[in-house]
């Protein structure tokens, strides 16, 4: 399931990144992050120009021994977050987006990605699964608190919301892949709320496992008739979505519901 994290964040490949580090929701400073020197200013417009992520990592770390006491190191470890997450390497946007993180542990940015990657990645044999489900939640959830404080001035709306609404969806994931399906429903349908401008079929289809999973078959048809709209344009999304289709229309098929009974399990 690990190319399902790389559609979803790709929505967020719409807004400029020369927002981000605007994308704050404690008071601003007096003033922005600056170069001491000009050496500095002109190194640091060198590496963030920079479009391989490779590329942009080393210049990024060699500008960080430079210049260990920059503010704007940052900047440079966020933007090579985005190439690695332009280019789908999942361990690489992990490692620097908790580089981000160890500068500034209140990036929404850095804590949505950071916790898509993990609620991802997570397995059931992983060795430090409870560490790794911790973080999550922790990541998610200090994402949604700050960015339901506000968004700073100049930043798009539609920005916010599509983080917010990766951070349910992460910890939509996490509940999902630990059982918790009453969690993961209610974190997908959060999510779901969220997406209207760039309606993600993902979290569709997830929310239909959840609600599968619950024995809610009306509710979770519907769901995935929602992603089965928008999931034409990915195969394999599709053939997952199909199939669940298939297997929910079977199952609500057979459900009867006389007057005030509850329709959610197909009769015996």
């Amino acid at each position: 399931m690990k190319k399902l994290l790389f559609i979803f964040v790709a929505s967020l490949a719409y807004f400029s990144l020369a927002q981000q580090p605007a994308f704050a929701q404690e008071p601003q400073p007096t003033r922005p992050p600056q170069a001491r020197t000009q050496q500095e200013h002109d190194d640091f417009i060198s590496a963030y120009a920079i479009k391989s992520a490779d590329a942009a990592e080393k210049a990024t770390e060699d500008f960080a021994a430079r210049y260990p006491d920059s503010e704007l190191r940052r900047y440079l470890y966020s933007n090579t977050m985005h190439a690695y997450q332009n280019e789908n390497n999942p361990a690489k946007m992990l490692a620097m987006g908790e580089k981000v993180l160890a500068l500034d542990p209140d990036d929404a940015l850095a804590l949505v990605l950071t916790a898509t990657v993990l609620a991802d990645d997570l397995s059931a044999g992983d060795r430090d699964r409870e560490k790794k489900i911790e973080t999550i939640r922790k990541n998610a959830n200090h994402a949604i608190q700050k960015l339901k404080a506000g968004v700073a001035p100049g930043q798009a709306e539609v920005y916010a919301t599509t983080l917010q609404s990766m951070a349910y969806s992460a910890l939509g994931m996490m509940e999902l892949k630990t059982r918790d399906d009453a969690g993961a429903e209610k974190d997908f349908l959060a999510a779901s709320e969220l997406e209207k401008v760039r309606p993600d079929p993902y979290i569709w289809y997830h929310l239909a496992l959840a609600q599968d999973h619950r024995k809610k078959y009306i509710a979770a048809l519907a769901s995935v008739e929602q992603a089965l709209q928008r999931s034409s344009s990915n195969p394999e999304l599709q053939r997952m979505v199909e199939s669940e289709h298939e297997r929910l229309t079977a199952l609500a098929s057979r459900i009867k519901r006389p007057a005030g009974a509850d329709d959610s399990e197909p009769p015996q």
